[in-house]
């Protein structure tokens, strides 16, 4: 998350309101219910961790080992168990 000046975001009026309640400390302000994004939407990581167990998947359906996969993906066998059979 990075820092945004609330000079430059917030009207002065509000900003004067603000700084009754708290001045030169960092607060945060979080996203109205509905507007968040979910675990590692904005970063990609939860796109990129899809598409990697799909490659999982499929390589195991494809014959190769849980020991292959393992070494392959850098996981434990537990976790490429986890991932192949997984409902």
């Amino acid at each position: 998350m990075k820092y945004i000046k609330a000079e430059e975001i917030l009207p002065e009026k509000l900003l004067r309101e603000i700084q009754d309640y708290v001045c030169g400390e960092l607060i945060y302000i979080p996203s109205l219910e509905g507007m968040r994004k979910g675990w590692g939407e904005k970063s990609g990581t939860r796109d990129y961790l899809r598409k990697r167990n799909m490659e999982i998947r499929t390589r195991f359906r494809e014959g190769m080992s849980i020991d292959q996969l393992s070494e392959i993906f850098c996981l434990s066998c537990d976790s490429i168990k986890k991932i192949v059979y997984a409902k």
